[in-house]
C-alpha cells in the first residue's frame, strides 16, 4: 500500500501529516510499502497529482507491489475514478480510511448506526462513478437508459437507507435526553474525557475508575461511549465519561454521523483534556481538538489540561534513575516550571499525579456550580 500527501498549508508539516496518514492504515490492517509528497500550491481537479507525479507513481507498482494508493485529503469523485483508471489499482482516501477504521471498531447499536451513517453520506456522491463502465460500452439502443434506471435506483435505496438510520438515531438520541434529564435532577455532574486520538484516554479512564476499557497503542482503538462512576477527594460523585478521540482533517460526515454522542459533551459540567506531551505535535493536536470543540459550540466549557505520558519524558532525560511518582512530579516541575492553574501533570500508565487531577476536578468544579 502506497500513501499520498500533497503540501499541507495548515501548521502540520505534509511529512507529519503523512505520518498520521500511514499510521491510519497501519491501524486499518494495512502495510506501508511506500510514500509519495507532491508540493504544489493547488490539487489538479481531475487526477489530485500532477502528471509527472502520476508517471512516478506507476512504475513504483512494479517495484514495492502496491495494490491500494490512499490520499490524505478527501479526494471528488472525478479524481478517485479517474486515478483507479490510470492507476489500475484501488483508490482511497482519507476519509474512506477513518471510516474504515470505524466500522472496525465500533462495537455499540448506536456507533454501528453512526458509521453506516457516514458511510452512505460519503458513498452517495460517489455512486456515478460506479456505473461508470456502461458509459465505455458506446452508444447504442438500451446502453445508456438500463444505467440511469441503475444508478437513480442505487441513489433511492441509500437515501431511504440514509432516512432510516437518521431516524433510528434520532430515537436513541431522545432516550438519552431522557437519561440526561434523570442525571440532571440526580445532581451528578459530569466530567468529559477529550483529546487527540491515541493522547491516552481510555488508559486515564481505566487508571481512575477500572473500567476496563480495551486498550490498543494505535489511532482510535476505542469508539463507543463510556461513562463509570467517580468519587472525588472532597467525597463528591461525579460521572466521567470517555468519547471518541478527535484527529485532524476528521471528515464532515463523520462530525454529522456523530453527532448525537458528541451532544454529551454539552452536559457535561467539565472538559478533561487529554494531551500527549511527547508528541512534537502536541500543541497542533491541541489547537486540532479546540478547532473541533469550537465547531460544537463548546469552546466556552470549563476545562481542565491534563499532560499525560510525563513518564517518557524522564526516560528521555535519565533512563538510569527509578523515578516514583513524588521525585518525578517534583523534577517536571523544576525543568518546566509550575504548571498553569487549570493544568495536570499525570502518567496514566503509571498512576502518577492522578490524587493531583482529582484534587483539580474538585477545584474547577466547586468554581463552576458557583457560578466563579
Amino acid at each position: 500500500m502506497a500513501v499520498i500527501s500533497k503540501r499541507d498549508a495548515s501548521r502540520w508539516s505534509a511529512e507529519d501529516s503523512l505520518a498520521e496518514l500511514a499510521q491510519l492504515a497501519n491501524t486499518a490492517g494495512a502495510e506501508v510499502v511506500g510514500k509519495l509528497i507532491q508540493r504544489m500550491p493547488v490539487a489538479s481537479k481531475t487526477h489530485y497529482l500532477g502528471r509527472g507525479k502520476l508517471a512516478e507513481l506507476l512504475p513504483l507498482k512494479d517495484s514495492t507491489g502496491y495494490n491500494v494508493v490512499i490520499f490524505d485529503d478527501e479526494l471528488s469523485p472525478l479524481q478517485q475514478r479517474n486515478l483507479e483508471e490510470t492507476l489500475r489499482v484501488k483508490v482511497i482516501d482519507r476519509v474512506a480510511l477513518i471510516l474504515d477504521i470505524f466500522a472496525r471498531r465500533a462495537r455499540t447499536r448506536e456507533g454501528q448506526l453512526q458509521v453506516e451513517l457516514a458511510q452512505h453520506q460519503y458513498l452517495f456522491p460517489r455512486l456515478a462513478g460506479q456505473w461508470s463502465h456502461l458509459e465505455r460500452l458506446g452508444g447504442g439502443i438500451g446502453t445508456r437508459g438500463p444505467g440511469e434506471t441503475q444508478l437513480e435506483t442505487d441513489k433511492r435505496l441509500i437515501q431511504r437507507r440514509i432516512s432510516r438510520l437518521k431516524a433510528q438515531i434520532e430515537d436513541i438520541r431522545k432516550h438519552r435526553q431522557l437519561y440526561w434529564q434523570q442525571r440532571r435532577k440526580a445532581g451528578i455532574p459530569i466530567i468529559a474525557l477529550v483529546g487527540y486520538t491515541n493522547a491516552g484516554k481510555s488508559t486515564l479512564m481505566n487508571a481512575l475508575t477500572h473500567a476496563g476499557i480495551f486498550v490498543e497503542n494505535k489511532l482510535f482503538s476505542t469508539l463507543d461511549p463510556t461513562t463509570r462512576r467517580l468519587t472525588l477527594p472532597d467525597g463528591k460523585g461525579v460521572l466521567l465519561s470517555d468519547t471518541v478521540g478527535f484527529i485532524r482533517k476528521l471528515p464532515p460526515t463523520i462530525v454529522s454521523a456523530f453527532k448525537a454522542t458528541l451532544e454529551e459533551l454539552s452536559e457535561a459540567s467539565i472538559l478533561l483534556h487529554i494531551v500527549d506531551i511527547t508528541s512534537h505535535n502536541a500543541a497542533e493536536q491541541c489547537q486540532t481538538v479546540e478547532d473541533i470543540l469550537a465547531d460544537l459550540e463548546l469552546q466556552d466549557k470549563p476545562r481542565i489540561t491534563a499532560l499525560n505520558k510525563i513518564d517518557l519524558l524522564l526516560g528521555e532525560n535519565d533512563e538510569s534513575q527509578d523515578w516514583d511518582e513524588d521525585t518525578a512530579l517534583g523534577y517536571l516541575s523544576d525543568q518546566f516550571g509550575p504548571a498553569e492553574e487549570d493544568t495536570g501533570l499525570v502518567s496514566a500508565t503509571r498512576g502518577w499525579g492522578l490524587r493531583e487531577l482529582l484534587g483539580l476536578i474538585s477545584h474547577i468544579l466547586s468554581q463552576a456550580t458557583h457560578g466563579l
